[in-house]
């Protein structure tokens, strides 16, 4: 149902919008960005490791304060195995009489397990429109990967906090759609806020040239 398909092209000098910052995250898993894509999705890689232990996975909603929405998960959190698929759901409700579209960010917290948090399938892969007093459920597919298990790092992790942020929608200069807010604010809310240099156009755009097509 959700789909979408990305093609980076040359950044230029300006901010390039959310979707770079998704696709450089995506492909490395940094500042506690889940990675999606291809390739991580194979059936032997999605078996529950019925022998590990369980981790809470607990869901946050925010949103701008330009965005006059309700949202909210459904459920405070789920217990998973690692490679075990789960569904969880949250609501977004439209309280203004008019259309919006909204386009949310996210991350997961602590940060050293993004890497192996796969989303399989997100309501935050394209842009939401909300009709005038619309409620939607909105779906999330995801899966945390068995490698973690394998990460020394990540061996004492018991809870992860999986986060979205709603923005109204805006056109930038080259037509396309960007969250209605300061940099800053949309850097904080993919988890660059802690660091002192978010990634460079560049670098960027590097990582992020491969196609990635999530269905």
């Amino acid at each position: 149902m959700y789909t979408s398909a990305v093609v980076i092209v040359a950044l230029g000098a300006s901010y390039a919008a959310v979707p770079l910052y998704r696709m450089f995250c995506a492909a490395t898993g940094f500042a506690g960005t889940p990675k999606v894509g291809t390739g991580r999705f194979d059936p032997e890689r999605l078996t529950p490791v019925e022998d590990a232990r369980r981790i809470k996975v607990h869901f946050n909603a925010d949103k701008s304060e330009q965005l006059p929405w309700k949202f909210k998960p459904q459920q405070k959190f789920l217990s998973v195995l690692p490679g075990e698929t789960s569904l969880a759901f949250y609501t977004a409700k439209n309280n203004s009489k008019q259309d919006i579209i909204g386009i949310a960010t996210y991350n997961v917290t602590p940060d050293r397990v993004a890497p192996y948090f796969s989303k399989v399938e997100c309501f935050c892969f394209e842009e939401q429109k909300l009709l005038a007093g619309e409620e939607v459920d909105m779906p999330l597919l995801f899966f945390i990967d068995k490698d973690m298990l394998d990460d020394p790092s990540c061996r004492n992790v018991e809870d992860v906090v999986l986060s979205y942020t709603f923005f109204r929608a805006r056109r930038n200069k080259q037509g396309r759609l960007e969250p209605d807010a300061a940099e800053n604010v949309i850097q904080a809310s993919l988890g660059f806020g802690e660091y002192e240099n978010a990634p460079k156009a560049e670098i960027r755009n590097t990582v992020a040239s491969p196609k990635y097509t999530s269905t």
